[in-house]
């Protein structure tokens, strides 16, 4: 019995170390999910993508480089001043290709960031995911919904 509960939490705990270690995106794949993302709201032109996506790979690249030097414990004093200076370079630079609305827009975009509003929670609000009722009225039984057998 004690073997199989060794066994059990050796399972649970490689399980869990697994998961914990998913790698973190490249920085191709951030760049390309925020250049779709600014897409999907801004509208942009093939050669915005292309110029937007080269701004948001170099942000990537830098701040990924940040990351891993924080992760084996030898960051730099200015790592946190620079991680936050490179993301308003490339904010300001992204202005710099918009055009009208879409400079408006893309202000509400990193707005809602700063917010943590997501797509995903953006959908839970509009009610695209059911809500579910926090107290008992929808587990009881309504009157009317009540059918008597009278045989």
């Amino acid at each position: 019995m004690r073997q199989l509960i060794l066994i059990l939490f050796a399972l649970i705990g490689f399980g869990l170390t697994t998961q914990a270690q998913q790698k973190p995106p490249t920085p191709a794949e951030t760049a390309k999910k925020n250049v779709d993302d600014l897409n999907s709201r801004l509208k942009l032109n093939d050669t915005q993508k292309s110029v937007i996506y080269r701004f948001t790979y170099a942000q990537a690249k830098e701040q990924a480089e940040m990351i891993k030097r924080q992760q084996t414990g030898t960051p730099r004093d200015d790592d946190a001043d620079q991680y936050y200076k490179i993301q308003n370079e490339t904010n300001a630079n992204i202005r710099e290709v918009l055009k009208g609305d879409q400079k408006t827009e893309f202000d509400k975009v990193i707005e809602e960031r700063l917010r943590g509003i997501t797509p995903a929670s953006k959908k839970r609000k509009k009610g695209k995911e059911p809500e579910v009722e926090g107290d008992i009225k929808g587990l009881l039984i309504k009157p009317d919904t009540i059918k008597t057998n009278n045989r």
